[in-house]
């Protein structure tokens, strides 16, 4: 039945695409740059821990925004499975398998986002730890989390490889989008495997790394709310390879 609807509406479904990979966006951006961003304070459990506290409830919504972006994402994952299936259907699965990894991975890290939470609760079983030792812990699972999210890039770095390969060999998406989409990609992959292997270099250069990986997906997210994709191009594609 889906892919009945999309056949039936491919630049609809396109834009709803894009919708979702907008909402993906906005969530990361919110809970990364407004919640997380303005609580760490690098090198400082106590700071770490008095402003988590004192915003608890942001820190929460920044976990809500979490759950929310990795729901979309996983739509976007599909529907871009089937828009680009008529191009390569086995390079398309392969993409969607990566990003799913990745959907889990960066799910499974938001455990450590919620760990101060419980660690500065200031609950009973608590105790046999002094607040520092609690601040530390806390402090420690902020960092993991980090680290979490940075190996689930990893994977979407390759998923935006694909994807972007996917772009530029499909005749109804432009070219340059798919460039963009997979330059994306290897900046993805060199900021995660930079971040392990060397760290000066990833605390030197990361926020240039993350520049073109917002253009490409940004640049992909937008082509897909205002232009969809060529509906007949498409059609004569996904005709060829049935």
């Amino acid at each position: 039945m889906a892919t009945g609807f999309i056949e039936a509406s491919p630049r609809r479904t396109a834009r709803v695409c894009g919708g979702f990979y907008l909402v993906t966006i906005i969530a990361g951006v919110f809970a990364e740059f407004f919640a997380r961003g303005t609580a760490v304070v690098s090198g400082n459990a106590a700071a770490t821990s008095q402003n988590i506290l004192a915003n608890e409830q942001m820190w929460r919504f920044a976990f809500a925004a979490d759950i929310i972006g990795d729901l979309a994402y996983i739509t976007v994952t599909f529907l871009l499975y089937e828009l680009l299936k008529p191009v390569n259907r086995g390079i398309s699965l392969l993409a969607a398998f990566f990003s799913l990894v990745g959907c889990a991975i960066g799910g499974m890290s938001g455990l450590f986002h919620l760990a101060p939470l419980y660690w500065l609760s200031g609950a009973s079983y608590l105790s046999a730890f002094s607040p520092a030792q609690l601040q530390a812990l806390a402090y420690v699972s902020v960092r993991l989390h980090s680290q979490g999210v940075i190996i689930s890039l990893a994977f979407f770095g390759v998923y935006c490889l694909l994807v972007g390969y996917l772009v530029y060999r499909s005749t109804f998406i432009p070219r340059t989008v798919g460039v963009l989409m997979m330059l994306a990609g290897v900046c993805w992959l060199i900021s995660t495997f930079s971040n392990f292997v060397a760290p000066a270099f990833w605390r030197a250069y990361s926020d240039y790394l993350n520049v073109p990986c917002l253009v490409g997906e940004g640049g992909l997210t937008l082509w897909l709310l205002v232009s969809g994709v060529n509906p007949t191009r498409w059609r004569q594609q996904e005709a060829f390879v049935a």
